[in-house]
């Protein structure tokens, strides 16, 4: 008996979030960084981009890796659904800006329709309440290239423009997550109208 509930408590540590993001009606912090769009880098800032619309703030692990090409991809082929909605969207990662200039402009991925942004440091992510897991050194991207820095979790945020987080999601596939960031700044454009 002992034992089931041991491995019961485990088994529910296991499927619980590794932290507690930020929730909907929370602030969202504001942020400045170095971004890229179809491969030039520039300041974003999200208090600038607040003041066109809502904004989805996308967290993912590393650019040129399986699930974040698939979700970058998603995001770039939705991209004139997302503007329709008066949404503009913003990629963050821990990657280096050169990465990032690189997986800006790559047609498969992000293919210049949106910017992604460097917090090198997580300092972005960790204001978020987003998790931060180290790479094992010598793991490599989909293009055989070392990854050289840490991760944050895949969690993405709508953020209103009066700085509140309209929704935020998290523990769904890349596909599913951008289908569902899309359904809510459509549903914040309808009850806009």
């Amino acid at each position: 008996m002992k034992r089931m509930m041991i491995a019961a408590l485990l088994l529910t540590a296991v499927a619980l979030p590794a932290s507690a993001a930020l929730k909907e009606g929370d602030n969202a912090p504001a942020f400045q960084l170095q971004a890229s769009q179809n491969g030039k880098a520039f300041a974003f800032s999200l208090k600038d981009a607040l003041k066109k619309g809502p904004v989805v703030v996308y967290f993912y692990p590393s650019a040129y890796t399986g699930g974040c090409n698939i979700q970058a991809h998603s995001f770039a082929v939705n991209h004139d659904k997302f503007s329709a909605a008066g949404a503009t969207v913003v990629g963050v990662s821990l990657d280096s800006i050169a990465r990032l200039n690189e997986f800006s402009a790559d047609p498969s991925y992000c293919a210049g329709k949106f910017p992604v942004a460097a917090d090198a440091n997580g300092d972005t992510a960790k204001a978020y309440n987003l998790a931060i897991r180290e790479i094992p050194s010598g793991r490599k991207d989909t293009r055989g290239v070392e990854i050289d820095h840490a991760a944050a979790e895949r969690t993405t945020f709508i953020i209103t423009p009066d700085g509140k987080i309209a929704a935020t999601v998290g523990g769904l596939t890349p596909e599913a997550n951008v289908e569902k960031a899309l359904a809510t700044v459509q549903q914040l454009s309808r009850k806009k109208s």
